[in-house]
């Protein structure tokens, strides 16, 4: 996994094309991962990252990774290189989330 330094992003910085089959995914992460490259891949497709920023809105601020222009089907978020976070099924049209587990997997296993 990757870090950079991005600064927040504003209210309204993040145009999402959907609609078709069409969808996008939100990951909420907490701030300790601002920077982190998170992984995502569908049906053993080729993985695609974004990374974690602030997002500043009107009633405070969140983390998340969101990955715009995706087309619909079962997606797995990726932990580290090869243990899997979690699945979530993107829709085309809608906006999909999925929660970081607060907790590290290794552990839990």
């Amino acid at each position: 996994m990757h870090e950079h330094a991005y600064g927040p992003s504003e209210t309204g910085s993040v145009v999402l094309d959907l609609g078709g089959e069409t969808g996008a995914l939100i990951v909420y992460t907490g701030r300790d991962l601002h920077g982190r490259e998170i992984e995502i891949s569908r049906d053993g497709d080729r993985r695609t990252h974004s990374a974690v920023r602030e997002r500043r809105v009107r009633d405070g601020s969140f983390h998340s990774a969101v990955y715009p222009d995706l087309p619909a089907g079962i997606y797995t978020v990726w932990w580290d290189n090869d243990t899997s976070a979690g699945t979530v099924s993107v829709h085309g049209g809608a906006i999909a989330e999925f929660v970081w587990p607060s907790r590290g997997l290794a552990a839990s296993g």
